[in-house]
C-alpha cells in the first residue's frame, strides 16, 4: 500500500505554489495578459502551466508548508512581487500614452477623448492611438515571452521568503515614476519642438497680417503639422520604448 505523510505533501506541492501564485499576479496586472479578451480560467491554467514549465530552473528554493507560520509572508510577497512584474509593463505602455496626450494637447485634439474600457479612463486619440501602437510593439518584440522569463528569473532575485518588504525596498518601484516622465517627454520631444515652431509661425502671420482670421487656420495647421511629425517619428519610437522596457526588466533580474 503506497503512503504519504503532510510532509511529503508540502514537498510536492511548495514548490509548485509559490510560483503559480507569482504569475498569476503577474497576468492579472501586466498588459496583454490582464486584458478582458484573455478569460480568467483561461489565466489560472496558463499561470500553472508556467509554474509547472519553470520547475526544472527554479530548484533550491526554500519549502514553506501551507500550515506554516511564514506561509502568510510568503504568499504576500508573491502576490507582491508578481503585481510589480505587471506594473513596471504597465508604466512602459503609460509612458507612450503620456507622449500622446502630450502631442494631442499641441494639436488641439485634447478634446477628442475617448473612453478606455481597459483603465476605465479617459484618453485623447493621440494616446489612444499610440497606446495601441506600443501594444502591438510589445507583442512583436516577444514582450510576453520576455515577461514570462522576468517571473522565472525573479526567484533568483527575489526567491521564495518572507521579507516582502525587503524585496519591495530592493526593487525600487518609485524610481520609475521618473523614467516614465522622462521617456514620454522624451518620444514628445520632436513633435512639440515642431508644433512650437508652427505655433512661432502663426503669431508672426496674425501680426504682419491682423486682418487674416489665426483662429479659422490656426487649427488646420497645426493639425497637418502634427500629422506630418507624428508619421515622421513614429519610425523612430521602437528605440526609446525597447530602451525602457529593458531598464524595468532588469529591476527584476539575477544580481
Amino acid at each position: 500500500m503506497i503512503t504519504f505523510s503532510e510532509a511529503d505533501l508540502v514537498a510536492w506541492l511548495s514548490p509548485m505554489l509559490w510560483p503559480f501564485l507569482r504569475t498569476l499576479a503577474v497576468f492579472t496586472s501586466a498588459p496583454v495578459f490582464s486584458s478582458r479578451a484573455f478569460p480568467v480560467r483561461a489565466r489560472i491554467a496558463f499561470a500553472f502551466f508556467v509554474a509547472l514549465a519553470a520547475q526544472p530552473s527554479l530548484q533550491g528554493q526554500p519549502v514553506i508548508g501551507i500550515n506554516d507560520a511564514g506561509a502568510f509572508g510568503a504568499v504576500l510577497q508573491q502576490v507582491g512581487v508578481g503585481l510589480a512584474i505587471g506594473f513596471s509593463i504597465r508604466v512602459v505602455l503609460a509612458a507612450v500614452e503620456l507622449a500622446g496626450e502630450v502631442v494631442g494637447f499641441q494639436m488641439g485634439l485634447g478634446f477628442a477623448s475617448f473612453f478606455d474600457p481597459a483603465m476605465s479612463t479617459q484618453s485623447s486619440a493621440v494616446a489612444r492611438f499610440l497606446a495601441q501602437l506600443a501594444t502591438f510593439m510589445f507583442i512583436i518584440m516577444n514582450g510576453h515571452v520576455l515577461v514570462l522569463m522576468t517571473v522565472v528569473t525573479s526567484f533568483t532575485a527575489f526567491p521564495v521568503d518572507q521579507n516582502f518588504l525587503q524585496a519591495l525596498g530592493k526593487m525600487r518601484i518609485y524610481e520609475l515614476g521618473t523614467e516614465l516622465f522622462a521617456t514620454g517627454l522624451w518620444m514628445s520631444l520632436p513633435m512639440v519642438g515642431m508644433l512650437m515652431f508652427a505655433n512661432l509661425a502663426l503669431g508672426i502671420v496674425s501680426r504682419v497680417a491682423p486682418q487674416m482670421n489665426i483662429y479659422a487656420i490656426g487649427f488646420p495647421i497645426t493639425l497637418t503639422v502634427g500629422l506630418i511629425g507624428l508619421a515622421a517619428t513614429l519610425p523612430m519610437l521602437d528605440e526609446p520604448f525597447v530602451a525602457l522596457m529593458t531598464r524595468t526588466l532588469e529591476i527584476f533580474a539575477a544580481r
